[in-house]
């Protein structure tokens, strides 16, 4: 096992210990993190720890359950001191459960981590120090582990800068493990639409990236962590609702870009933005890596 999969594995695993509150939190950004569950008790406290061993000094933390009968209640209810709220109630589904957190949520900054999903070491400070030097950003967003279902590291998938246009033509460029998103953005633009079950994150980040000067900004580092397992919508929806979805968030949003250049100038120009931007950074073994795994799957 690698050294960065046992230090994922030992951080949501390890027991949470509080720590004094900080006299200082204000000096933070008011970080909100939303988990949706349902009957995700063999995933959702290494999520929950992963959130909470972040021990960032000014974090508000809602956990909305759809009303699981796995064992999840207790598992929610053994670190609910610590939490800003938690429901278990029958719900409409993954969006819904994440629109109710993020309608009760007072931080400057959302995110929603899946009870199957995690947070690498530190992301909730590197969001605050990257904040610090912008703070004026709508959009931060850093790169992301793919593990299996005991959190070993399978892939890296790293980001570039964003682009509107490559991410509605080439597909995902943001990784929601790894996003957060200034609170006041789903205000003025609406929440998380509930007509989706797969491409929730796709769509919202395609309506944000049209909107006038809207400003993402790409922080280098690893914040979250996508874990493949049986039960997941990537494993049974992908190919099917995923695929539909997509399109029709594309054909929604196609129309508002202000780019006369085609899909096909967009599809390609996404690639070799790419491959530029980890040459150009040095990150030559990133790039084989890439390159190997594209000729794997043609």
């Amino acid at each position: 096992m690698s050294q960065a999969s046992q230090s994922l594995r030992s951080f949501v695993t390890q027991s949470y210990r509080p720590l004094a509150k900080s006299a200082n939190a204000q000096a933070y950004p008011k970080l909100t993190v939303v988990t949706p569950s349902y009957n995700q008790a063999q995933y959702l406290e290494r999520t929950i720890l992963s959130v909470l061993n972040q021990h960032y000094p000014n974090l508000e933390y809602f956990i909305m359950d759809g009303g699981s009968t796995d064992g999840s209640l207790e598992i929610i209810k053994k670190y609910e001191p610590y939490l800003a709220g938690w429901v278990s109630e029958k719900d409409k589904g993954q969006t819904d459960a994440i629109n109710k957190g993020f309608r009760r949520a007072t931080g400057d900054y959302v995110a929603f981590q899946n009870s199957d999903d995690v947070f690498a070491p530190n992301a909730l400070l590197c969001v605050a120090d990257a904040w610090r030097k912008a703070p004026d950003t709508d959009v931060f967003f850093g790169d992301m582990y793919i593990t299996d279902e005991e959190d070993v590291i399978l892939e890296e998938m790293r980001a570039p800068d964003f682009s509107v246009e490559c991410h509605i033509y080439e597909g995902m460029q943001v990784f929601n493990q790894s996003l957060f998103i200034r609170r006041e953005r789903l205000i003025q633009f609406g929440m998380l639409d509930e007509s989706l079950r797969f491409v929730i994150d796709y769509e919202i980040v395609a309506r944000l990236g049209v909107q006038p000067g809207m400003r993402f900004r790409h922080v280098n580092g690893f914040w979250g962590g996508f874990r493949v397992q049986p039960d997941a919508k990537s494993s049974t929806i992908a190919a099917t609702v995923g695929l539909q979805e997509h399109q029709m968030v594309r054909d929604r949003y196609q129309p508002m870009l202000t780019s006369a250049l085609g899909a096909a100038f967009w599809q390609r120009y996404s690639r070799l933005r790419k491959l530029l931007t980890f040459i150009l950074k040095g990150e030559f073994g990133y790039v084989q890596h890439r390159l190997r795994l594209n000729r794997s799957r043609q």
